[in-house]
Parts: structure tokens; C-alpha cells; sequence
């Protein structure tokens, strides 16, 4: 089931970030993935959103898989697969 639009905006307001990279990463998903975004994947989104700007950095570029705070949600297939979909060039 897709988000509704008031749960879409408040995502992509909690996405705006402190740091520039973050959100250019960040504003390419939703270009691409708006449309798509389901509950499940906003769970995970909420979560990635509710890091620090370099934990959610680390993880949008690879340098990380998981962070201590996610340990146990890392290993679930919809957190890999938002994380592959955030990390698309």
C-alpha cells in the first residue's frame, strides 16, 4: 500500500538535511522512487531519516552497511533493498 500524501510530505521533510550531499542523494530517490514508496519502505526511510548526517552519510555511500542503532533492521531484505535504491547513481 502507498503512503499517503500527507506521510510522502512529512518523509520529504524530514529528508532535508544539514548536509548538501545527503540531500542531492536524497532528492534523486524521490525523483526516481516517489511513486513506489509503500509503508514498509517509509518504516525504513523514518529510521534511515532519524540518524545523524554523517551515520546516514556513511550508509548512503557505502562506506557503511549498518550502523549501531539499526543493527538488527540492517539485516531485514526491505532495509537492503531501500539502502540499494538510495545508493543508485
Amino acid at each position: 500500500m502507498n503512503l499517503t500524501t500527507a506521510a510522502l510530505y512529512r518523509l520529504k521533510s524530514d529528508a532535508r538535511r544539514g548536509l548538501l550531499e545527503n540531500d542531492l542523494i536524497l532528492q534523486r530517490f524521490f525523483t526516481r522512487y516517489t511513486d513506489s514508496i509503500d509503508v514498509e519502505t517509509g518504516a525504513v526511510l523514518t529510521k534511515l531519516f532519524a540518524l545523524e548526517d554523517n551515520d546516514l552519510m556513511d550508509l548512503l555511500i557505502g562506506r557503511k552497511d549498518s550502523v549501531e542503532s539499526l543493527a538488527t533492521e540492517s539485516q531485514t531484505d526491505i532495509f537492503k533493498a531501500v539502502l540499494q535504491q538510495l545508493r543508485e547513481k
